[in-house]
């Protein structure tokens, strides 16, 4: 697990908890021992455990952040300064330039490839304003407390920063992203297989065309 800073000014946010959906490898003890606040989510899902963190504890911004070693710890000051200068959601991106994606060394790029096509979907579909959102679906990214409750967010599984994203979108939020160095997994497997995750996320694109705009 990525060495976090400890809440306060310095570290861009002032209360750290941990969500958990479950895990029975050892995690709830070492984040206990290092004196993180552990919450226990009861609806499956990783969207679902980000919309129950919301709910259950209030803010006036949420910052999501996953310890499995993708994410740069570096970037988390960033985040308040981006809401302080008035953005409503800001994400961490990894495809806009000076960014690095975990699969940038590679010659085949297939998880990249797709994001980029889902970025397109949406951005041609549900923008009304703004610059071009490059990562649409990159999990790392904090939104104020205002904007999550006018969009009801809903999407129990990993489509929750797409629906998320789109949303904010079709609100007219304004949406800030900064560049981001993506690392390899510290350890295991995503739990996201490729082909089925994509299938869900082009079902959510089509179920947010019947959804309406967020007032």
């Amino acid at each position: 697990m990525p060495t976090l800073p400890k809440p306060g000014p310095g570290a861009g946010f002032d209360r750290l908890i941990a969500v958990d959906g479950g895990s029975t490898d050892g995690t709830l003890d070492v984040l206990r021992r290092a004196g993180i606040e552990v919450f226990e989510q009861t609806r499956r899902g990783r969207g679902a455990a980000c919309i129950e963190a919301m709910e259950k504890f209030t803010a006036d911004a949420y910052l999501f952040f996953s310890p499995d070693g993708n994410e740069d710890v570096a970037d988390l000051p960033k985040f308040r300064g981006y809401l302080d200068d008035g953005a409503d959601l800001v994400i961490a991106s990894r495809m806009m330039a000076g960014a690095v994606n975990e699969e940038d060394a590679g010659f085949f790029k297939p998880r990249k490839i797709a994001n980029l096509g889902f970025n397109l979907g949406a951005n041609l579909v549900f923008r009304r304003s703004g610059p071009f959102i490059t990562d649409s679906i990159n999990g790392f990214r904090a939104i104020r407390r205002t904007l999550a409750e006018r969009l009801q967010l809903d999407a129990a599984d990993y489509t929750i920063e797409y629906q998320m994203t789109i949303r904010a979108l079709r609100a007219g939020a304004r949406v800030i992203e900064f560049p981001t160095h993506e690392y390899p997994r510290i350890a295991g497997q995503t739990g996201a297989p490729s082909f089925a995750t994509g299938v869900s996320f082009i079902r959510r694109f089509f179920t947010e065309l019947r959804v309406p705009a967020p007032t």
